[in-house]
């Protein structure tokens, strides 16, 4: 949606599309993303402005890249990633996600309940923050953060999410949270 100001410039609202991470070891990073994700390489080579080598991964017919694989990672340099999300379907999803990171050489692995999300945080090997999440189908403001048993069945974790955050301040079903959110972007 275009939105115009009193002045009648433009607002812009672009969203989030792909991001890129410098890397150490480009090989070891690009099979992490590839057999953890599913994700396929489109292109590689080295880029004409940024001179480093450059591997691009999709998972989306529709998108040429959403990550970019950037060598010329400082061989000491720790990473400055915060986290990279990735989002799945069903908890099922997000349990096997978990069991292919930890096989792919994935460390540090916790998992969070954060009343609107299940979460599972892991660092790819070489110690990027990754979050693999599924949203629950209630809202709670944020940060929330509990510990996630993965191991008890669907319902049951349902059941404990909906009593972790039934009683919070802001507490509302999702669909209302996005009505609601909806009407202030507009």
């Amino acid at each position: 949606m275009m939105r115009v100001s009193l002045q009648g410039l433009v607002m812009a609202r672009p969203h989030l599309s792909h991001f890129g991470i410098f890397v150490h070891d480009i090989d070891l990073i690009e099979r992490f993303y590839t057999g953890v994700f599913g994700l396929v390489a489109t292109d590689r080579g080295v880029g004409k402005t940024f001179r480093n080598q450059l591997v691009f991964l999709t998972g989306d017919p529709r998108q040429h890249h959403q990550l970019v694989l950037s060598g010329g990672r400082a061989p000491d340099s720790p990473s400055t990633v915060m986290q990279l999300s990735f989002m799945v379907d069903t908890l099922d999803e997000l349990r096997a996600t978990r069991d292919k990171a930890l096989t792919a050489g994935a460390i540090a692995l916790i998992g969070l309940n954060h009343g609107n999300a299940w979460s599972i945080y892991f660092n790819d090997p070489e110690g990027n923050k990754v979050e693999v999440y599924l949203d629950t189908p209630f809202h709670v403001p944020q940060p929330c953060g509990e510990p996630l048993n993965l191991e008890q069945d669907d319902a049951d974790l349902l059941a404990e999410t909906r009593a972790l955050v039934e009683t919070r301040p802001g507490f509302m079903p999702r669909a209302d949270y996005i009505a609601e959110l909806a009407r202030t972007l507009d």
